[in-house]
């Protein structure tokens, strides 16, 4: 079992890919937050949303979390857009209605689309070579 302590395997795609950082803050509550993780869960995040994310390049996506914090990974191909992708994704089937479902968990507004609330991070450091 993967924890904290013992590290996460990651995939290995056989071609280079380029990875995006983000953060959102959730509410501070500890009922929200387990609501929030609980939502996540495999077998409850809906089939529509996942279909989405590779829809539109996506190849990983990974959200940790310490709090209220969260912090995603998003891996994907070298030439895939983030603009492009984020206005794409924005129209796809249940894309807003899940964003509404999980807007009362996190610390901004509700009619924000996911790229305007996950703030993207700039990478600062490194350890490549």
């Amino acid at each position: 079992m993967e924890t904290p302590q013992s590290g996460y395997q990651v995939p290995n795609y056989q071609k280079p890919v380029k990875r995006y950082c983000q953060t959102l803050d959730l509410k501070d509550s500890e009922e929200l937050i387990t609501e929030y993780r609980h939502r996540h869960q495999p077998d409850s995040v809906w089939k529509e949303i996942l279909t989405g994310i590779r829809e539109v390049g996506i190849l990983e996506m990974e959200i940790y979390i310490l709090g209220n914090r969260l912090f995603m990974i998003v891996e994907t191909p070298l030439d895939f857009n983030w603009e492009e992708a984020m206005a794409k994704l924005a129209t796809l089937p249940r894309q807003q209605e899940w964003e509404k479902y999980m807007s009362v968990f996190q610390q901004a507004d509700p009619g924000m689309r996911s790229n305007e609330k996950w703030q993207l991070m700039e990478r600062m450091f490194h350890l490549y070579k």
